[in-house]
């Protein structure tokens, strides 16, 4: 694992990165093991990261790619698998350290906190994407998945008073204390 806890890394030193320099990162075994345990997924079965770099001044980088995975996660009505195919696009900024803090500086100087897409900071001299990969799936999966025609039907009925066995939610704790 690296820095900042994702379960897959690939570093790339960023002064080395050409203008338009591309790849395909393809998750191993073991990352995509990881990443089951630290998403809570049933499976992944694939998950691969098509990119391309392109330089911009002062030192920037922009990431532009797409990510695929095939995984399965479990229904939380049902508990049945659902299996999900992703493919989106994933574009980052990564900037130097001093250009990060200027610019958080100047959005909380100008109240701007409004901004979607904060550039990520070049640490030294490298860049991740195996965390851009993790970051990425972790926030396009679903958080409550639910297989296709499954609901939950949900009953907030009142416990009827002639019952004396539903007296409420603390009725079992009166019950205990009386004994």
């Amino acid at each position: 694992m690296n820095d900042r806890g994702a379960p897959l890394s690939r570093k790339f030193k960023a002064d080395e990165i050409r203008d338009g320099a591309s790849g395909e990162i393809v998750a191993q075994d073991a990352e995509m093991a990881a990443i089951v345990r630290m998403l809570d997924l049933a499976r992944l079965d694939e998950l691969v990261f098509v990119y391309r770099f392109q330089r911009s001044g002062e030192g920037r980088l922009r990431l532009k790619g797409r990510l695929k995975a095939r995984l399965v996660q479990l229904c939380v009505v049902s508990l049945d698998p659902v299996e999900t195919e992703l493919d989106f696009p994933v574009e980052v900024e990564f900037w130097p350290g001093a250009l990060v803090e200027e610019f958080v500086r100047s959005a909380e100087e100008s109240g701007s906190h409004e901004i979607l897409d904060w550039p990520e900071p070049i640490v030294d001299g490298t860049i991740d994407l195996g965390t851009v990969m993790y970051e990425s799936i972790a926030m396009a999966i679903d958080p409550y998945p639910k297989r296709e025609g499954v609901s939950f039907e949900w009953s907030q009925s009142r416990p009827e008073a002639s019952n004396p066995g539903n007296g409420g939610p603390f009725a079992a704790l009166a019950s205990l204390k009386r004994r």
